[in-house]
Order: C-alpha cells, then structure tokens, then sequence
C-alpha cells in the first residue's frame, strides 16, 4: 500500500511540473514575437505613399513663395505733377517690379512748368533745344542686368517725351531688353515719344507704348497689362 501512494505521488509530481513547463514555453514566443514587431514598427522603412508624402510637405516648405520671389520689372518714370507717378506705382503693383524715379538735380518749380508763360524755364527750354540736358540726382539703376522689362513714364511735353529722361535713356544700354513706354496727358496723344526714345537709346526692344489720360486709374492699367500678357 505505501509502494502504490509513493508511486501516485511520483507520479503526480512529474505531471504538475510537466504542466508548468508546457505554459512557460507556450508564452514565451508570444512576448518575444510581440516585443519584435514592436522594434519592427519603430524600424521599417515607410511606405511609398507615406515618403512622398513627407518628402512633398518638405519640398513645399523650402520653395520661395510666388510672393516672395523677385520680379524682373523695372520701372523707371519722370513725373511733374504726379499723375505719371500714378500710372507708374500702378505698373509696379500689378507687375510686382522695382520702382525707380527720375529726378532733376535742379527740380522744376510750379513756376517753371507754366507752358503759358513764355518765360518760364520749360518753355525756354522747349524754344531752345540746348537747354534740354537736364541733370539727374541718378541715372543709372543697381542691379540694372537683373531686368529684362523695362517700363519708361512720362509726360507729353510738347508732342515728345518730358526731356528730363533723355539722359536715363541716353546712359544706359537697353540690349536685351524689352522696353515699353507710357505716358499721361490730358488731350495730347503718345505720339511719336517712344519711336525717339529708341532712336535715342540704340538698343533694346521698344514696344509700341500707352498713353494714359491724366485721371489713370488702376482698372486703366491692368487692362493694359492684360494685352501685354504681363
């Protein structure tokens, strides 16, 4: 009798150990499987969607805005009453160029532009062609080779261009540029300003120009731009 309970007794050890062993090595792999497709996660590689993804938002952010990128425009204007000065900030707004003002060193006074007045320094100047070197606080542009249009304003002296951008026109090369020009007036018409213009510069490609009433307005310009494909 004592044989047979030793022997249940072994016998029932061996099973219970058995038993442990069986469920200690059926969980196991399961952690260690779980712990590896954790790292897996945390590792692989991201799929093509996911890269193009990520690599466009990064692309997107290092590209220059259309805001922020620099326009090839230039335009350059002389203005007596302000009303070429208008048209021109008009131009550079709606084109996103460079503004760049004509100024005599000796300015002209309300005085001297009295075209009634025979004596005053404008018609002086106009019966005598000597007279029309007018000198400029500057005449030349930085960064002038930056620009490939240019937009020359002025007013109608006379039927031609105000003289006083003769000597921008005179001491810049226009080569390889496209030059349009544009004035106001209150009735007188562009004439043939911007054919002299050219003939005085001897280089550039001159545009037929635009002449503006003096009352220009925004909606004016941007009409225009738009036939220029500008």
């Amino acid at each position: 009798m004592k044989k047979f309970l030793s022997l249940l007794l072994v016998s029932l050890l061996t099973f219970s150990l058995a038993a442990c062993g069986n469920t200690a090595e059926s969980s196991e792999p399961q952690n260690s499987q779980s712990q590896t497709e954790s790292a897996e996660e945390r590792t692989a590689p991201k799929s093509s969607e996911e890269t193009s993804t990520t690599e466009g938002n990064s692309d997107a952010g290092a590209e220059p805005s259309a805001e922020g990128a620099e326009s090839n425009v230039l335009v350059v204007y002389y203005s007596a009453t302000g009303n070429t000065e208008e048209a021109a900030g008009y131009i550079a707004d709606l084109t996103g160029g460079t503004l760049f003002e004509l100024e005599p060193a000796d300015p002209y006074t309300d005085e001297d532009l009295n075209y009634n007045d025979d004596n005053s320094r404008v018609s002086q100047e106009y019966a005598d062609e000597s007279l029309r070197d007018v000198e400029l606080v500057a005449d030349t542009v930085e960064n002038w080779d930056s620009y490939d249009t240019v937009f020359i304003g002025y007013p109608i002296w006379w039927g031609i261009a105000a003289w006083p951008v003769d000597g921008f026109v005179e001491a810049n090369d226009f080569t390889g540029k496209t030059v349009i020009p544009f004035c106001t007036s209150a009735s007188s018409g562009l004439g043939e300003s911007g054919e002299l213009l050219a003939e005085q510069a001897g280089t550039g490609d001159w545009q037929e120009g635009m002449r503006f009433r003096s009352s220009v307005s925004e909606e004016d310009v941007q009409t225009w731009l738009t036939e220029l494909g500008l």
